[in-house]
C-alpha cells in the first residue's frame, strides 16, 4: 500500500495512511480468533468462512447485530479502549446462542472521528477477546473515519456475528410447561444496557469515573466498565447434556422486556427476589437515582445475565454442568400458568 495516500485527503480530516496502521496493529489480536473454518485474512472485500456440515443435515443460519451503545461514553473518559470490543461481541453472540447457535463468524464496525491506530488496535483487540470467548472467527471489519460527525475522541462500536443450528435442535418454547425451572446465569455488572440511565444518576464525568465507591471496592468506573459476560460455551455444554425449554439474554428492558419474549403462551415467569445475587452497583444505582424497583428490573439485568429454563426434573443436572463450565448458576424461580405472558417478582 506504499503508492496509497492522499494528502488532501488528509487535510480534510482522514488519514488512510492511519488506517493501513491500525490494521498491521491489529493483526496479532485477529489472528488469536482464527477457527479451521477460517479462510484467507484481513484486507480482503469479504470475510470467507467454509461451513463444516459434519453432524449437520439441515443446517440454519443465526444472526445477530448489536452495539456498545453510551457504555463507551465511559471508555472515553477513562481513556480504556481495551474491553469494549468484549461487550461488543458478548451483545451480538448472547442473542444468537438463544436459539442454541454456535457462534461462527463475528465482524466488527468502528466509526470514529479521528483514527488513532493505536486506540483502533485496542479496540479490536477487546473484539478479538470476545470472538476467543465464544469461538468465533473475526473473519472481517471496517473503520470508518468521519472528521466532523464524530468528535476526535470518540467513536461508536458495533458487530454482527452468524451461528448455526441444527434445525432439530432450535431452542424454542414449544415444550415448555408450568414447574419447569428458571436458571440464572449471572452478570458481571450492569454489561451494556442502561448506560443512559446510569450516566444521568451519575452525572458521569471524569471525576464520577475516578471517585472511589467502598461499596464496590473500586472506582465508579471500573465497576460500570466491567465488560460483559459471553454465555456461548456454557450453554452450548448444556444443551448437550439437558432439554433446554428456552433462553433469556436479560439486556435492555431487564426482566419485563426479556423473559417473556423466551415464554410460551399461557406462561409466566415466577421470580424469587429473594433468590437473586445482585451486585452491588445496582443498590448504588437505585439509591444515587431514587428509581423505583419496577424500574430497576426494567432496565437492568439486576446481576441474572441470561435466563435459562428447563424441566424441573433435570435442574439439578443443568446446575451440575453448568457450574462445571465456568458458571455458578443457581435456581431463581419457575414457569406458573398464567393469562399472558410476562414476569412476577415475588
Amino acid at each position: 500500500m506504499e503508492k496509497s495516500f492522499s494528502e488532501s485527503y488528509k487535510e480534510a480530516g482522514v488519514d488512510i495512511t492511519a488506517g493501513y496502521a491500525a490494521v498491521e496493529l491489529m493483526k496479532k489480536h485477529v489472528a488469536r480468533t482464527m477457527t479451521p473454518g477460517a479462510i484467507g485474512g484481513l484486507g480482503g472485500f469479504g470475510g470467507l468462512f467454509e461451513l463444516d456440515m459434519t453432524g449437520l443435515s439441515h443446517p440454519v443460519l443465526v444472526s445477530g447485530t448489536d452495539g456498545v451503545g453510551t457504555k463507551l461514553k465511559l471508555a472515553f473518559l477513562m481513556d480504556k479502549h481495551d474491553t469494549v470490543g468484549v461487550d461488543c461481541v458478548a451483545m451480538c453472540v448472547n442473542d444468537i446462542i438463544t436459539c442454541g447457535a454456535k457462534p461462527l463468524v463475528f465482524l466488527d464496525y468502528i466509526a470514529c472521528g479521528k483514527n488513532v491506530p493505536e486506540k483502533i488496535a485496542a479496540i479490536v483487540a477487546g473484539v478479538a477477546e470476545g470472538c476467543v470467548q465464544a469461538g468465533a472467527a473475526l473473519v472481517g471489519g471496517e473503520t470508518a473515519e468521519m472528521p466532523g460527525f464524530y468528535p476526535e475522541n470518540e467513536y461508536d462500536l458495533a458487530g454482527f456475528s452468524v451461528g448455526v443450528v441444527e434445525k432439530s435442535s432450535i431452542i424454542d418454547n414449544t415444550k415448555m410447561r408450568p414447574g419447569d425451572a428458571v436458571i440464572a446465569l449471572p452478570s458481571s455488572g450492569v454489561h451494556s444496557n442502561g448506560f443512559s440511565l446510569v450516566r444521568r444518576v451519575f452525572g458521569i464525568d471524569s471525576a464520577a469515573v475516578g471517585r472511589y465507591e467502598p461499596e464496590l471496592g473500586k472506582t465508579l468506573g471500573e465497576a460500570l466498565l466491567v465488560p460483559t459476560r459471553i454465555y456461548v460455551k456454557p450453554v452450548l455444554a448444556l444443551m448437550e447434556k439437558v432439554p433446554v425449554c428456552a433462553v433469556s439474554h436479560i439486556t435492555g428492558g431487564g426482566f419485563y422486556e426479556n423473559i417473556p419474549r423466551a415464554l410460551a403462551d399461557g406462561c409466566v415467569a415466577r421470580i424469587e427476589k429473594a433468590r437473586l445475587r445482585t451486585p452491588a452497583v445496582f443498590e448504588l444505582i437505585r439509591k444515587a437515582g431514587g428509581i423505583s424497583e419496577h424500574d430497576m428490573y426494567n432496565t437492568f439485568n439486576m446481576g441474572v445475565g441470561m435466563a435459562v429454563i428447563v424441566p424441573a426434573e433435570y435442574a439439578d443436572e443443568a446446575l451440575a454442568v453448568l457450574k462445571e463450565n465456568g458458571e455458578d448458576a443457581y435456581f431463581m424461580g419457575e414457569v406458573a400458568q398464567g393469562a399472558e405472558k410476562g414476569v412476577v417478582l415475588c
